[in-house]
């Protein structure tokens, strides 16, 4: 089976002062994705390096660079799911985690359950030995900046997603050599949502799907429209339906355009490598790499390529 790797860097309004940085990281990711692929690993693996590498790069809602809560508080959900058995893993409000990802992969993997919130999601990380960091160490200046702002001018989550000072989730999809699928997405939310909000980031069938039967999905974009329309599983049963992915995925993010009037975008992938980027925001920030070739894109309508060295 041909490899491939797919990832987004989040849907929404990116300013200018982003797009260069924002380009460049969804372009590592799908690099250190395809780098797993190419040596045989899992798409599992696959997903949770691409999403790590996202994490770690503060132009991003993940991880380093997340956006803050009312309070001025981190609060970082995360999902990951294997298409071969439907194992799934999912962390909502941590606080303190640099990489949720692998902490939604340990308790796929170690725990009996699929989603661990808040307090229980930091014991069992400090049980198994995953680091804590400072309270402040996942915000950035310039986030705390945008935070001061917004609060002073009592600006609504609604507003900040359709505008420019809105941030968005990351998220990683990959089908490797085996056959098997996965799906990684990880956020902060959205900036000054209420404390303990979640979204559909570590919701399996919104956030996030994967099933070697129909392909995998990892969502971005308004978190409450995504919930309500369960975006990801929607995309997929219209694959199942014989709908090639883009055409899935265009067909649900209009769907969920008309029924309960939210923006997003998508990145999919089919068992047999059929894939796409797609979006009905301003812009996204994605990257994939299929048979050695790197394509990205920013814009609608845009896919530049070059070769992976």
């Amino acid at each position: 089976m041909k490899p491939v790797m797919v990832v987004h860097g989040g849907a929404w309004a990116i300013p200018d002062a982003f797009a260069e940085a924002s380009v460049a990281g969804v372009k590592a990711a799908a690099r250190a994705g395809n780098a797993v692929l190419k040596i045989g690993g899992s798409a599992l693996d696959a997903v949770e390096a691409a999403v790590r590498i996202m994490e770690d790069d503060p132009v991003f809602d993940a991880g380093h660079g997340a956006v803050l809560n009312t309070d001025g508080e981190v609060e970082l959900d995360a999902i990951i799911m294997e298409g071969k058995t439907l194992a799934a893993g999912a962390v909502s409000s941590v606080r303190n985690i640099a990489n949720p990802v692998s902490l939604a992969r340990a308790v796929m993997e170690k725990t009996p359950h699929v989603m661990l919130t808040d307090r229980g999601a930091n014991q069992f990380a400090e049980s198994i030995g995953i680091s804590m960091l400072p309270t402040d160490a996942l915000v950035t200046e310039e986030e705390r900046r945008e935070w001061e702002h917004c609060k002073k001018y009592v600006v609504g989550v609604k507003e900040l997603f359709n505008s420019q000072w809105g941030h968005d989730t990351v998220g990683a999809v990959a089908l490797d050599s085996m056959g098997n699928v996965a799906c990684a997405t990880s956020t902060g939310g959205i900036r000054n949502k209420m404390v303990g909000r979640v979204g559909d980031s570590p919701i399996i069938g919104s956030g996030g799907y994967a099933d070697n039967k129909s392909g995998a999905v990892s969502c971005t974009g308004h978190g409450e429209s995504i919930l309500k329309v369960t975006l990801a599983r929607l995309i997929l049963f219209h694959m199942d339906q014989g709908r090639t992915a883009s055409e899935a995925a265009e067909h649900s993010l209009q769907y969920m355009g008309e029924r309960v009037q939210g923006g997003g975008g998508v990145i999919v992938v089919s068992p047999t490598g059929d894939w796409t980027a797609t979006f009905t925001t301003e812009r996204m920030a994605w990257a994939a790499v299929d048979e050695d070739v790197l394509s990205y894109g920013l814009n609608p309508k845009d896919k530049f390529t070059e070769t992976v060295n």
